[in-house]
């Protein structure tokens, strides 16, 4: 009982401490380029892609094939022991081995091998690729469950100051200071705001439960980030100019890899149609042996009964006198089949040589093949440009919006700050009876929104700045 009673707690214990931890973005984005789905299934591409390179480099081998066959004829046959047809059942195996190796093939062998490497670098790429977006989607969730977070706080400390507030006000409408609107006005301030706190926990936990499905996580009830209050993290990139950072996005993103590789493999393609046109030669080798379980005619021996025959075999030129000739009378001596190793030692046969195959006429396909392949070479030149093309523009887009969430996120400070001054002297003329509660909320919302301001281009100006960093090829798992 005790040893129970252990077991339940040591895995109560691991589930409260499951339930506790805390993910920083490292873990999250390691924890997803583990377990995420479309990885593992690009992850099988390079598997694929491995293969194919196996499959081409075997067309340079040999091939080597083995046969073996054992068959029962029933019905109307030649008696070998007679020479005659009858119903019989006779029985057969036979063996062969045969080999084929290409000698010439239009160089389609070679150029298969160079595109099935391609092709690897290619399936890499793809798999490097799905990493890095993962990566980046990872690193918006967690950044917008911080931003949800600290939206949460400032709305839970504004209803605090509230709350407060409304203590003072109750106070002052008891002394008859202030009317009762001014009680009724803040206290509908607190009941908006304590709407916003639930809507602003909604936000929360939808972030954390959009991070805890793009990592494939199925306990989000209990999934959460550290709670660590992140600055603005280093400003380094943008001293760089876009030009810099798109020369360098060439080199480290895997989008211009992809479609570079491509155009090579559209390359290796069109050679391989262009090959089929070309003649082929090949060798080959065949080897084969039978044997047989009928009787056989083993031998001769004088027939006891009637040793001799005397045939005539002409005349005597004058008189005409018969020649005849005494020979042995035979029979047949019939015995059973031979050993069946001796019978595939005496009865095998090889064979050996080349063949020479010459394309005249097929339909147009071969012709049809090679235009085809010419016009997705085409394309796939075109592709890699714009491609290119794509990429400049995102890179320059991207340092604009960087640029402009930075002045954004620094207006907003401003504006907060402005705010905060304008919130204190409104609250110092209210206490005092010098306004009413409708300017002084007036004041407060605008300070109130102002903060929430500061969070959302706070946030917005750091994930600007990782997509940057993510082009010039610095680690997307870290914030400081």
């Amino acid at each position: 009982m005790k040893k129970i009673i252990i077991i339940f707690s040591i895995i109560g214990l691991s589930i409260q401490v499951h339930a506790q931890k805390k993910w920083t973005l490292r873990e999250c984005v390691e924890y997803a380029l583990q377990n995420n789905i479309s990885i593992k299934q690009s992850e099988l591409d390079v598997n694929l892609a491995d293969i194919s390179k196996k499959d081409a480099l075997g067309n340079f081998l040999p091939s080597l094939n083995g046969s073996g066959s054992h068959s029962w004829n029933i019905g109307l046959n030649q008696n070998i022991t007679t020479g005659l047809l009858e119903n019989l059942t006779t029985q057969f195996t036979s063996l062969g081995v045969s080999s084929n190796v290409d000698i010439y093939r239009g160089l389609r062998n070679l150029n298969t091998m160079r595109r099935a490497k391609i092709n690897q670098l290619a399936a890499q790429y793809r798999l490097d690729g799905m990493k890095d977006n993962t990566s980046l989607s990872v690193a918006n969730a967690f950044l917008q469950i911080l931003a949800s977070r600290e939206q949460l706080k400032v709305l839970v400390g504004q209803n605090t100051v509230t709350k407060e507030n409304i203590k003072n006000t109750q106070e002052l409408v008891d002394a008859g200071v202030i009317p009762q609107g001014d009680l009724l006005e803040i206290q509908a301030t607190d009941a908006t705001q304590e709407q916003q706190i639930i809507n602003a926990e909604n936000n929360l936990f939808l972030s954390r439960l959009s991070l805890a499905q793009l990592l494939q996580i199925e306990d989000y009830q209990s999934f959460d980030i550290v709670d660590v209050d992140y600055g603005i993290m280093s400003e380094d990139i943008l001293g760089k100019n876009p030009g810099e950072i798109f020369e360098k996005a060439k080199e480290e993103l895997n989008d211009i890899k992809i479609a570079e590789a491509n155009a090579q493999l559209a390359e290796y393609d069109l050679k391989i149609a262009k090959g089929a046109l070309q003649p082929t030669l090949s060798g080959f080798y065949n080897y084969s042996t039978r044997a047989s379980y009928q009787d056989r005619v083993s031998g001769f021996e004088v027939d006891p009964n009637n040793p001799t025959t005397t045939t005539q075999i002409g005349f005597v030129d004058g008189t005409n006198q018969a020649v005849l000739q005494t020979s042995p009378n035979l029979n047949q001596v019939i015995s059973g089949p031979l050993n069946v190793f001796d019978q595939f030692s005496l009865n095998d046969g090889h064979s050996f040589g080349i063949s020479l195959n010459v394309p005249i006429f097929n339909g147009f396909s071969a012709s049809n093949n090679v235009k085809r392949n010419k016009v997705e070479l085409e394309r796939q030149k075109n592709q890699l440009e714009q491609t290119k093309l794509d990429l400049e523009s995102t890179v320059y887009q991207a340092y604009n919006d960087a640029k402009n969430a930075k002045k954004t996120y620094e207006a907003a400070l401003k504006t907060e700050e402005s705010r905060r001054l304008a919130f204190e002297y409104a609250k110092e003329r209210y206490d005092v009876g010098l306004s009413n509660a409708f300017d002084f909320n007036q004041s407060r919302t605008a300070y109130e929104n102002s903060q929430s301001d500061v969070v959302r281009t706070k946030y917005d100006y750091i994930f600007r700045l990782k997509i940057l960093e993510f082009y010039f090829g610095l680690p997307i798992a870290k914030l400081n």
